[in-house]
């Protein structure tokens, strides 16, 4: 008992001296409560200097990722808004008729075969046999056909693209197809009394429910004639061939694959009559 009061009054006595001594230390050299006071300053400032810089990194990190996003978002838009601008440009110069055509905006997504560039797959999906017009810069550019449910462009000059035209103002019909020349197109089956001329015009017409007439195509350089038919050779207004993006026509009078051969039913009918 005594000697624990004893180390009490020793450990009392001891904190009463030290408290004195820095009091002591205190009054008589007033530059060590400087030097403290400095000293704390400095380990703050230093604490919430390196406090910052973590929190600094951590919003550049935070913000060079909202930026990446940002920027991502700022392309689509520039994309979309140009497909929206190309299609309004469209829209303002092409007079389509009122038959509530469907027209998309669609991407060339490959060639199918690399030794022919007019013939490329496209971003859509087809669900029946009906032939789409192809456009490009407000004027005809090929066909679309179904293969296998998906799109396939025809461009101009491929050999299997074809179309019916007029041509010149007398409207002169005929059915445009491929040249021997690449840079060039051809219109066969232009009625021999027709009229036609090199420099005519020459426009889709809408005969074959492909296209809407009026859409340009180009302009005749030279005039063929025939036994029973004259030949027509056309320059394109466009160069398909660099195209990335296209609109796809359907008239909502499109019809598929005609039949012009009689069904068994019609056979058995005429049969009836026949007899």
């Amino acid at each position: 008992m005594r000697k624990f009061l004893f180390a009490f009054l020793f450990i009392l006595a001891g904190l009463s001296y030290l408290f004195k001594i820095d009091e002591l230390l205190v009054n008589k050299f007033a530059f060590f409560n400087d030097i403290k006071v400095s000293y704390i300053d400095k380990v703050i400032n230093i604490s919430n200097t390196i406090e910052k810089h973590f929190d600094q990194a951590n919003t550049i990190e935070k913000l060079k990722a909202e930026n990446s996003e940002l920027k991502e978002y700022k392309i689509l838009y520039a994309t979309a808004q140009s497909q929206l601008n190309t299609l309004k440009e469209f829209l303002a110069n092409v007079d389509i008729p009122e038959n509530k055509a469907k027209i998309e905006l669609v991407r060339v997504l490959s060639y199918i075969n690399y030794n022919d560039f007019t013939k490329v797959w496209l971003d859509k999906r087809i669900e029946d046999e009906s032939i789409f017009g192809l456009i490009a810069d407000n004027y005809s550019a090929g066909i679309v056909v179904n293969k296998n449910g998906r799109a396939v462009g025809l461009l101009n000059g491929n050999k299997d693209c074809s179309y019916a035209v007029f041509i010149g103002e007398g409207k002169a019909p005929g059915i445009i197809t491929a040249s021997d020349n690449q840079d060039e197109l051809q219109i066969k089956f232009i009625p021999i009394w027709a009229n036609i001329n090199k420099g005519d015009e020459v426009i889709t017409s809408g005969m074959d429910n492909i296209f809407f007439e009026g859409l340009k195509v180009g302009r005749v350089t030279e005039v063929t004639n025939l036994a029973d038919m004259k030949i027509a050779t056309v320059k394109s207004y466009v160069n398909v061939l660099k195209k990335k993006y296209f609109y796809t026509y359907k008239s909502s009078g499109q019809f598929t694959n005609y039949n012009l051969e009689k069904s068994d039913s019609d056979k058995n009918n005429d049969n009836s009559e026949d007899n």
